[in-house]
């Protein structure tokens, strides 16, 4: 199958180079370069690609927004480009519907790589980076939680074993991990993250990770060596 991206970043050179890196890949076809936020939506809208590359900073629409109408209106899985300088737009990012980041001067491979995991329906960026991520743009600038964040009473549809996964994917854990912690197979454990995506509308493991730390199941500061949050129990299913 053809992963089908489209490109967007306003700098015409950088633009060029990472759909040159892209199209010659036999698996990948870049379907649309543009220039501005606006021009990525609406040509997301009429070709439907699989993975969109926003540039953060554009003219006209920034990706931010370019991407929240993408999560919004269509399939497409976005991943940002960013530079250091553009690390407060993380969060509003994830807020936004990113399935991961890109900083552009990115190895080929690993630009490549990107791409296909995002068009396999997986996030870019591990869990444990997007937990430390969470926890910098929350405690360290005190920012508010984002407009449309989950409240606590969403997870009630989730079973005890489901608020379980849900407070391991906000700690960071892998699905290996998971399944240790839980002592069952890593097979039920995917079930277990399928089902919390689900029920609670998220589209990846990053706002898994998001919502774990806005519904206040895990509190910020939680590693690896925490134990789960409030209101978990360690029962059955």
């Amino acid at each position: 199958m053809t992963i089908r991206v489209v490109v967007a970043d306003d700098q015409e050179l950088v633009r060029s180079g990472f759909a040159m890196i892209l199209d010659s890949q036999e698996d990948v076809e870049v379907v649309a370069e543009v220039g501005d936020g606006a021009a990525a939506v609406a040509a997301v809208r009429e070709l439907r690609p699989d993975v969109a590359l926003l540039d953060v900073r554009m003219p006209v629409l920034d990706g931010i927004e370019a991407c929240r109408a993408i999560s919004a209106g269509t399939s497409c899985r976005s991943v940002m480009l960013t530079t250091f300088d553009a690390d407060e737009y993380v969060y509003e990012s994830l807020h936004a519907g990113a399935s991961g980041f890109l900083l552009k001067d990115v190895r080929r491979d690993d630009l490549v790589h990107a791409v296909r995991v995002v068009a396999a329906g997986d996030s870019l960026l591990a869990p444990s980076v997007a937990r430390r991520l969470i926890e910098e743009y929350t405690a360290v600038t005190a920012r508010p939680a984002a407009a449309g964040a989950l409240s606590a009473e969403r997870l009630e549809v989730l079973t005890a074993r489901e608020r379980e996964t849900l407070v391991h994917l906000g700690r960071g854990l892998s699905n290996a991990e998971i399944a240790a912690a839980l002592v069952v197979s890593e097979h039920t454990v995917k079930t277990h993250v399928g089902n919390v995506l689900g029920k609670l509308g998220l589209r990846d493991r990053i706002q898994a990770v998001i919502c774990a730390y806005e519904t206040g199941l895990i509190g910020l500061g939680s590693g690896p060596g925490s134990g789960p949050g409030s209101g978990v129990s360690p029962s059955g299913e």
